[in-house]
């Protein structure tokens, strides 16, 4: 049975069993597609309060009181204070707050103008990693995970004229978040993406997902919600193709239909064709633009469109190693994309978390797959519910954002997890909730088990988890983790023989500008990264389900994993490009394989 007949499979299942309710009963956690809607930002300077010992909530900073009688006094202010940018994150913004790991409250005050027949929604892009939310001193929601929206409807609750609008941020560490207590990156708090004030009217498009019918290039599918449960007439047009097709939706407010369509031409990497798509509904209108491809696994193989694609990538964070913070705007996307789309990528892989909308909103405008993937990332405990419950949400959080995004070829489920029958239930019970909401996709999972078997002198991975996965990858760091145990040439690969096999991290850290012995691992010279690229690539020649390679990584980025004195300095020097933006000598060595590679490929 293929991967696609297993997605189906496992989506009727699930829907089988599943209750039938209106969009917002369901728990549909935000609109679709934000940016195609009427809103009006929020960004800017907004007044901050550092709470170091979590005294904010005893305090009720949220109500902003201010001394009304002679005897009054409070001992916090709003105003008068730090000012931060958002989005943005606060540990690059002062020096005092780079190390810091608590709470700070955010505030700011701003104009509404309700109307009657319109409704308002309150967005945020990220807010990392744990917050509450208060409008004019009420608590109106809270929300967890630092990497995907959220929104709270504002309608009823807005006055007319000024309002005051509260964010208490915490990006403390702990056991059950997601990530867990220690990972490989800095560790930025704050609101980290945009604000938005979105209006709607009160009865509006909720949610579109709109894809090929299968690998049907003349059949596009639809499904849609609206808001509240009714039935009423909803138009897809898709002018270029000459469509516009009108249908009902059910009582509860939802409909899928499939679209005859001629002349459509797939987006595919490198030739990025988007069609201009707006769903309406009685006042309400969201424009898109969307991408149509297929995507397949066959043996081996990595089908796009019907074409065995080998994934050149690259991975990167969501960070300007320039600038000490959080990538949050389109300049930031374009600086990102473009270094990487220099390297000769067709694929990005976003580590480790989902990243924001601008970038992905580019990459697909650029023809660049995307893998995107949830911060499972070691440490996670597998036994704890609620933890699975987290993981769940962000799972569905990051898939209904850019399901309509057709770079979008992988989800990821889980980074470098060992073995164990919680872990497997845990990562098995994402698969089920990834493929219930989109099956048109590839899922996928990183794994660091590779190991040589000095009987077989192969290099093996003992995982029995890889059969639930329609890709499977590897971080492997030979040269630098592990010792080379035969030459580069005679490295002999039996790794999942059956499946599509990615190296999905692999190399070595240099200081730019650093000379040494290019043998000495503890040169941290450009050099030795050169030579460890070099035998890397002679050992990709001789994997024969090899379907992609990611380098690990774009840029050099912080981490206070990373603490030697001269080399590393809170850095994780892994980078084909330095955190100053200078290229180092392994650039040129993965930008010449990748060349070698597209040109076998024509």
């Amino acid at each position: 049975m293929n991967y696609r007949a297993v997605c189906f499979l496992a989506a009727a299942l699930l829907m089988a069993a599943a209750p039938v309710s209106s969009a917002e009963d369901a728990g549909t956690p935000f609109m679709t597609n934000v940016y195609g809607r009427d809103y009006q930002f929020l960004n800017g300077k907004w007044n901050a309060i550092v709470d170091l010992y979590d005294q904010g909530e005893k305090m009720k900073v949220y109500e902003n009181r201010t001394p009304q009688t002679g005897e009054e006094f409070y001992e916090y202010s709003f105003e008068g204070g730090l000012r931060l940018n958002v989005p943005g994150d606060w540990n690059s913004q002062t020096p005092e707050l780079k190390y810091y790991e608590g709470t700070v409250w955010y505030a700011r005050h701003f104009d509404a103008d309700p109307q009657p027949g319109q409704r308002q929604f309150l967005y945020f892009g990220a807010v990392s990693y744990r917050c509450k939310v208060y409008l004019n001193g009420e608590q109106i929601t809270e929300h967890e995970g630092g990497f995907t929206p959220f929104e709270v409807e504002l309608t009823g609750k807005l006055r007319s004229g000024d309002n005051f609008l509260v964010v208490q941020v915490n990006n403390r560490r702990t056991q059950d978040a997601i990530p867990a207590l220690a990972y490989d990156w800095w560790n930025y708090g704050g609101i980290t993406r945009d604000v938005m004030l979105v209006t709607t009217p009160e009865q509006y498009v909720r949610d579109y997902f709109v894809r090929l019918d299968g690998n049907d290039a003349g059949s596009v599918k639809v499904s849609l919600e609206l808001a509240r449960p009714q039935a009423a007439d909803v138009t897809v047009d898709i002018p270029e193709l000459k469509v516009s097709k009108t249908v009902r939706t059910d009582e509860d407010g939802r409909a899928e239909f499939g679209v005859k369509v001629k002349g459509l031409e797939l987006w595919e990497p490198g030739k990025a064709k988007l069609y201009d798509v707006t769903v309406s509904c009685g006042d309400d209108s969201v424009s898109d633009r969307i991408g149509f491809r297929y995507l397949e696994t066959e043996g081996t193989g990595i089908l796009v469109n019907g074409k065995r694609t080998f994934m050149r990538s690259i991975s990167f964070h969501e960070e300007i190693p320039q600038r000490k913070g959080r990538a949050f705007s389109q300049a930031d996307a374009q600086m990102l994309l473009s270094e990487a789309e220099a390297l000769g990528v067709n694929m990005i892989r976003l580590a480790h978390y989902p990243q924001n909308e601008y970038i992905v909103r580019l990459a697909e405008q650029m023809g660049i797959i995307l893998w995107q993937e949830i911060p499972i990332w070691q440490g996670i405990d597998f036994e704890d519910k609620g933890t699975e419950s987290k993981a769940l949400g962000m799972l569905e959080e990051m898939i209904f954002r850019d399901r309509n995004r057709c770079a979008v070829c992988f989800w990821g489920v889980a980074n470098e997890t060992k073995p164990s029958d919680a872990r497997n239930a845990f990562l098995l019970s994402l698969l089920e909730k990834g493929r219930s909401m989109d099956d048109t996709r590839l899922y996928v999972a990183a794994f660091d088990l590779v190991y040589f078997n000095e009987e077989t002198r192969h290099f093996e991975m003992d995982d029995p988890f890889t059969e639930n996965l329609d890709v499977v990858a590897v971080n492997k760091y030979m040269g630098w983790y592990h010792p080379w145990p035969v030459p580069p040439s005679e490295a002999v690969w039996d790794v999942v023989p059956d499946k599509p096999l990615i190296i999905s991290e692999f190399g070595g850290e240099a200081l730019y500008g650093q000379h040494g012995d290019r043998n000495m691992a503890s040169s941290w010279s450009e050099e030795y990264q050169a030579r460890l690229y070099e035998d890397n690539i002679e050992m990709f020649r001789h994997i024969p389900n090899l379907a992609g390679v990611s380098p690990w990584i774009l840029f050099d980025f912080r981490s206070p994993y990373r603490f030697h004195p001269t080399n590393q300095e809170d850095w994780n020097r892994k980078g084909l490009v330095s955190d100053q933006g200078y290229r180092k000598a392994a650039w040129y060595i993965m930008r010449d394989y990748y060349e070698e590679i597209k040109n076998s490929d024509k």
